[in-house]
């Protein structure tokens, strides 16, 4: 393995009270996350015991395979909530979305208000399998549109792992960077890990959520990070708050 062997932080430790959780699956039925009522329930049971407090759901939108809308998410997150108080529970989520940049998403975004993590920000992603052609047009229309993009995990996209000046130019372009936790443990593998690392030390990473999914990813957060300093990420972590 290429990182040292001095002792390393438990990820769920560096994870303060009271904090924000803004890039999860926890509204069940509607995607790849939770699939009942009691999933939900367990991940965020899960969560809060790490220190997490609020919760911030963004389901994703993506054509031909999830088709989300903004009045089935916030339908779905309204039926959460009535459940939690039945239970007597002190949880709420709020619901946002993760939308797939694809030819589809510029309609959507010009025609609809997206649902965003707070004010104008909003949350994207890209397929695992190249980006889209028209990735800048994309980036540059929505933020004529007023929106600010912040890119969820650019350490998981592979085809950009040895073409390390596309990252610059993302974030010259106007992303803001949000990393996912679980990449810091090795859970997608050593090249997201080194991906994630080097993204980090180059101050490129402004935010760190969870993006959960199931309880496979809660037994990770027991998971050492990997890397020799953890301060970056620490920061990353703590920068989150902005999304209360």
């Amino acid at each position: 393995m290429f990182f040292f062997n001095k002792k390393k932080p438990i990820l769920k430790d560096l994870i303060p009270d009271n904090h924000i959780d803004f890039h999860s699956h926890l509204l069940f039925g509607i995607d790849d996350g939770a699939k009942n009522f009691e999933e939900t329930l367990t991940l965020v049971k899960a969560m809060n015991g790490f220190g997490i407090t609020q919760f911030t759901a963004t389901p994703h939108v993506m054509n031909h395979v999830w088709e989300n809308t903004s009045e089935m998410i916030i339908n779905r997150q309204n039926e959460v909530n009535a459940l939690f108080k039945q239970h007597h529970l002190d949880f709420t989520i709020k619901g946002a979305a993760e939308y797939l940049m694809d030819d589809s998403f510029v309609k959507l975004f010009q025609n609809e208000p997206l649902l965003t993590l707070k004010e104008n920000y909003v949350l994207v992603e890209m397929s695992y399998i190249n980006a889209p052609l028209q990735l800048y047009d994309i980036l540059f229309e929505l933020q004529i549109a007023g929106y600010k993009p912040v890119l969820a995990h650019p350490e998981r996209y592979n085809f950009y792992h040895n073409h390390f000046e596309e990252y610059k130019r993302l974030k010259t372009a106007g992303c803001l960077f949000q990393i996912n936790l679980l990449s810091t443990v090795g859970y997608y593998g050593e090249f997201v890990a080194r991906t994630a690392e080097e993204l980090l030390k180059r101050g490129m990473i402004d935010f760190a959520s969870s993006d959960i999914h199931h309880d496979k990813h809660v037994a990770a957060f027991d998971g050492k990070v990997l890397f020799k300093d953890a301060k970056p990420l620490q920061e990353a972590i703590n920068n989150s708050s902005f999304f209360k």
